[in-house]
This record gives structure tokens, C-alpha cells and sequence, in this order.
């Protein structure tokens, strides 16, 4: 109890000694513009400084305020001008969306008119296989919009593949790259027919394999085209396939093959045409 009463009286006496010396500062701070002498003396050396100091910390505290509210301002700039970009990104991307489809629909339109003697349809791609490449893959047509079974696909530059499955509103098609996929062709230049085999682990390296080209005087050489024979039994004559990439004389020495640079891209397919007429309805024979 004795030890709480020392202690209380302690700051008792603290809080007079403070109370004084905030008077003395007083009347030191009233007489330091009038008195000369040791008063002035006295509050050049207490008064005046702490004056100093205190409008010192005025200043800081009025500059922190200052740029506290510069801050939000430019912070609230900042948000508009952040939401302002995210609108151009968003804008700039469709518009590269959009040229990118028009670039398409201008191939398409070109791919039309280089075959322009087959009624067409175009169609949109809308599901596919698992893996890489469109070696089998849904388009957005189907019986109801006139597809069959057979009818040939093209995209890009030339052929796609031939359609194998219809539903009332879809359809499937496989590609030309498919290991299933074989297809019967002929060297523009010479009229010599191979025959063009799909091969998914070739395309990796963009290419698909020809084989059983006879051995004979005819020159072919790398970079003739390879398009579809009359032999075919489905797919329609002269349709594009791809470009002579390498070309070798067989083991037997009676037959050539080699590879062919595909002129469509089996990587990104999202639209594609198909001719509404199948090489049957131009013999008046089904395929077999």
C-alpha cells in the first residue's frame, strides 16, 4: 500500500514539474519578442526552436495529408485507365478474331472458286478426336442440310478428307493424314497415279507418304503437285493433295515413292467446304 502511494505521489510530482515548465515555456514565448536580456537569451535557445519544430511537423503532416490525397486520386486514375485497357485488349483481340475468320472465309472463297465446276457447302467444325490433328472431326452439317455419306471435305488450299458418318445436324469426317485414310492419286505433270496413305507419325514431320507410282521415262520431281486420279472410287478428279517433297525408286526398281507436303493445315481446321456431290452420283454407281 506504502509502495502505490510513493508511486502516485511520483507522478503527481512529474505532472507539476511538466505544468510548470509548459507555463515557463509560455512566458518565456510572450517576453522573447519584447524582453531583451537573458529572457531573450533563454527563449532563443528553448522557445524558438521548438517553434521551429513544431511548424516543421505542421508542414509534414500537411504535405503527408497532401500526398495521401494525390494518392488516391492517381490510384483512381489508375483503375480507370486499367478498366480502359481491358476494354481495348478485349476489343483488339476480336478484332484479330475477326480478321483471322475473314482470312479463312477468303481461302474458303478462293478454294470455291478454284473448284467452282462442284456445288458446295461450307460448315463449321465443331468437335474432333483426341490428339493434335484432325484426323477425324464433327462438323455443324448433317442430312438435314443435304450431307451424305462420301461426299468430299476440302479447306486451306485442297482436300481434307471424305465424310464417313451423318446425323440429322452433323456429321463426321475423316481426313486424308487418318492411318485408315487411302486415297488414289496422280502427279498433275504426268498423269502417273500412286496412291497417297495416311499416316499420323508422319504428319508430325508435316508430311503423308505416296507409294506404287510406276517406275517409268515420266520425269517427276520434287515440288510437282499431287492431286486426286479419275480411278478414284470416291473421291472426285483433280482435287489438290500436296506438293512432291521427296521422291525414291523402289527396292523392285518397278515403282516410286516417296512424300507429299499436305496444302492444308490438319492442325487448325475450323471451317471447311463440302461438295454436295459424291463421285457416285457423277458415275450413277455406288461406291464400294
Amino acid at each position: 500500500m506504502k509502495k502505490k502511494n510513493q508511486t502516485s505521489s511520483t507522478s503527481k510530482y512529474w505532472l507539476a514539474g511538466l505544468s510548470v515548465f509548459c507555463i515557463l515555456l509560455m512566458v518565456l514565448s510572450v517576453f522573447s519578442d519584447k524582453a531583451a536580456g537573458p529572457f531573450k537569451g533563454i527563449a532563443s535557445v528553448t522557445v524558438i526552436p521548438m517553434e521551429k519544430g513544431i511548424n516543421q511537423i505542421g508542414t509534414w503532416l500537411a504535405d503527408v495529408s497532401e500526398n495521401f490525397e494525390t494518392l488516391q486520386q492517381v490510384r483512381k486514375e489508375n483503375e480507370k485507365l486499367q478498366s480502359k485497357v481491358d476494354e481495348l485488349i478485349t476489343e483488339n483481340n476480336n478484332l484479330q478474331e475477326e480478321r483471322y475468320e475473314l482470312e479463312r472465309l477468303q481461302e474458303l472463297y478462293k478454294l470455291d472458286q478454284n473448284y467452282a465446276d462442284y456445288e458446295k457447302t461450307g460448315a463449321h467444325v465443331i468437335g474432333k478426336d483426341s490428339g493434335n490433328w484432325f484426323s477425324t472431326f464433327t462438323i455443324d452439317k448433317g442430312s438435314m442440310d443435304g450431307i451424305e455419306v462420301d461426299m468430299n471435305v476440302m479447306a486451306g488450299s485442297g482436300l481434307v478428307g471424305i465424310v464417313t458418318k451423318v446425323g440429322p445436324t452433323w456429321a463426321t469426317v475423316r481426313s486424308i493424314i487418318d492411318d485408315s485414310s487411302n486415297v488414289s492419286g496422280m502427279a498433275l505433270t504426268t498423269s502417273d497415279k500412286c496412291m497417297v496413305r495416311g499416316d499420323l507419325t508422319l504428319i508430325n514431320d508435316g508430311k503423308i507418304r505416296f507409294e506404287q507410282m510406276e517406275n517409268n521415262e515420266n520425269k517427276v520431281q520434287v515440288g510437282d503437285q499431287i492431286v486426286t486420279s479419275h480411278i478414284s472410287d470416291k473421291y472426285l478428279q483433280g482435287i489438290l493433295v500436296g506438293y512432291i517433297s521427296e521422291i525414291n525408286v523402289d527396292s523392285n526398281n518397278l515403282t516410286r515413292s516417296g512424300y507429299i507436303t499436305p496444302v492444308v493445315d490438319f492442325k487448325n481446321l475450323q471451317e471447311v467446304l463440302v461438295i454436295t456431290t459424291t463421285k457416285a452420283d457423277l458415275t450413277g454407281k455406288k461406291a464400294e
